[in-house]
């Protein structure tokens, strides 16, 4: 039972396994406690993120694991995309009672070919990847967290395909038509610390239209720390600060909008109540 005026609040996307982290990691937990984060999704780019993501699920009861290649890291696979050897790691994985998602998966095509390929192809890699994964979805009913950047209209044509799959589109950036369309398939939306950013009315102005049981918070971190940390190290702890935003934006309170998101975390994720 939820103690009344109080904060429960859930970062659904920190990259606990990053390098950044190393050194400190106990102190950036216990600082998230201080600031009322009670769960956080540790989420992997690679298999080897994975990997430290369940250990670390393991050994703190407020994380939970994702695991999953990211677009970026599609190139990286050992044995290449058609090598089902990662995809059963993933799947094998998945079956560990802390692992809540399959992700960060999805498509990025801001950033130009990182293995020196042809833009066809390297994005052909990307949607192949993707799509593998969100079949491995379908195989384990976890839901997919996903990554979009240049690429929404491609995104959904991908979910699409996977009407069974409910995903969420972390880092939302996008316009109000990316949005809906996602919200049309069933999916979450989540944001980060950029609804803080005084460059972000459009981002704001998009949050102000998501109903209230689909959206979700997260840090992004280390990276996208909010005001009034801009340009430091983002911590779990600081997603506080980009929950109060969502909730002015709704006119809620942070007790009332951080009990909303977390409890959108808790069905979307599946989380013990």
């Amino acid at each position: 039972m939820e103690e009344k005026n109080k904060v429960f609040l859930t970062d659904t996307h920190a990259y606990l396994a990053s390098q950044k982290f190393t050194g400190d990691l106990d102190s950036v937990l216990t600082r998230a406690g201080e600031n009322d984060v009670f769960r956080i999704v540790s989420i992997a780019c690679d298999l080897e993120d994975s990997r430290a993501n369940i250990r670390l699920a393991e050994r703190s009861t407020e994380i939970f694991a994702s695991v999953g290649v990211h677009p970026l890291y599609a190139h990286e696979i050992e044995g290449g995309i058609d090598n089902s050897s990662w995809t059963e790691e993933i799947l094998s994985a998945s079956s560990h009672p802390e692992v809540c998602a399959i992700g960060e998966i999805g498509l990025d095509f801001y950033h130009s070919p990182q293995d020196g390929s042809e833009e066809s192809s390297w994005r052909n890699r990307q949607r192949l990847a993707f799509e593998k994964q969100l079949q491995l979805c379908l195989d384990t009913g976890l839901p997919a967290v996903i990554h979009q950047r240049n690429s929404a209209g491609d995104v959904m044509d991908v979910l699409r395909n996977f009407p069974g799959v409910q995903a969420v589109l972390h880092c939302f950036g996008g316009t109000r038509a990316d949005a809906e369309a996602a919200l049309s398939l069933g999916h979450f939306i989540s944001f980060t610390g950029i609804l803080t950013f005084s460059n972000a009315e459009s981002v704001r102005e998009v949050a102000r239209s998501i109903p209230l049981d689909r959206v979700m918070v997260e840090t992004d971190c280390p990276y996208l720390a909010p005001v009034p940390f801009r340009g430091k190290r983002c911590e779990p702890g600081m997603v506080k600060h980009t929950a109060a935003q969502l909730g002015q934006l709704h006119d809620l309170d942070l007790e009332e909008i951080s009990r909303i998101t977390s409890a959108n975390a808790t069905r979307f994720f599946r989380f013990p109540v």
